[in-house]
């Protein structure tokens, strides 16, 4: 073997080493503003999109390596994110998470669900009283969002190819920000559809047909996937269609959650 070899072999060692090592378990503890502890809370890391849960107690572990977001996230609670430490030590982490405040003009419905889904979904519809407003005052609505636009391959190649270069978008590219800002921008906007229905289907419409509160996100999420064609209304804003095709999903997945109990 060569000094070349060993060289080459001692590289990738320490390479390796540094890969393996600078990542550790973060370990904590997740509780609402009065001290309860918090279960069900999803927690992802936001460089490596690891995901796990906190138990019924709170408690929580994922992997990270130094500098990594960790972001936690629950329905009804304002999601909070925060960095693990760069010097390699950290302490069991105590996060606290603040509900969001319910909208007092949402009116709940008692009445029972009449299996016509027409009829179904506007029982189901909680009133939004802003949204009632700004249509009768007629104000204009924002026209899509307000966010920095990721870099794209063709956009940044294509000035190259013509003697221009631009510097911002080559190097969005090369250090992943752009591939950052995507995953940013989709896993933001699969929240925000996910809270478009929940703030306007009252919870009992969900456990009357068999799904536990505590897991309605993740039904709505698992709508979304399974029939895109949910989401597509719930880019539209069309209340009664969502339901309609998330009903077609409801046994599906309610079979799933039984298989997976009987697996616990």
């Amino acid at each position: 073997m060569d000094i070349t070899d060993r060289k080459k072999i001692v590289f990738f060692l320490i390479f390796l080493f540094d890969i393996v090592f600078s990542q550790q378990t973060v370990t904590g503890r997740i509780v609402d503003d009065g001290g309860e502890n918090l279960s069900s809370v999803l927690i992802i890391n936001m460089s490596t999109d690891q995901k796990t849960s906190s138990t019924s107690e709170g408690i929580f572990s994922i992997e990270a390596s130094p500098n990594d977001e960790l972001r936690f996230v629950k329905a009804e609670f304002t999601r909070v994110s925060t960095r693990v430490l760069t010097s390699g030590y950290n302490p069991q982490l105590l996060v606290t998470m603040i509900p969001i405040p319910r909208d007092v003009g949402e009116v709940k419905i008692v009445k029972k669900p009449t299996g016509d889904l027409e009829i179904d979904s506007r029982l189901a519809a909680k009133v939004d009283k802003g949204e009632i407003v700004r249509e009768a005052v007629g104000l204009p609505q924002p026209v899509g969002k307000m966010r920095e636009k990721p870099a794209e391959v063709k956009q940044v190649l294509l000035p190259i190819l013509l003697g221009s270069l631009d510097v911002q978008g080559t190097y969005d590219l090369i250090s992943g920000k752009a591939r950052r800002q995507k995953r940013q921008y989709r896993y933001d906007d699969l929240q925000e559809h996910i809270m478009w229905v929940r703030n306007r289907v009252d919870n009992e419409y969900f456990t009357k047909a068999g799904i536990p509160e505590e897991r309605i996100s993740e039904f709505i999420q698992y709508s979304f996937e399974a029939k895109p064609q949910v989401r597509t209304y719930v880019k539209a804003k069309n209340l009664s269609g969502v339901l309609l095709r998330m009903e077609d999903t409801m046994p599906v997945y309610l079979e799933r959650l039984k298989q997976r109990k009987q697996q616990e």
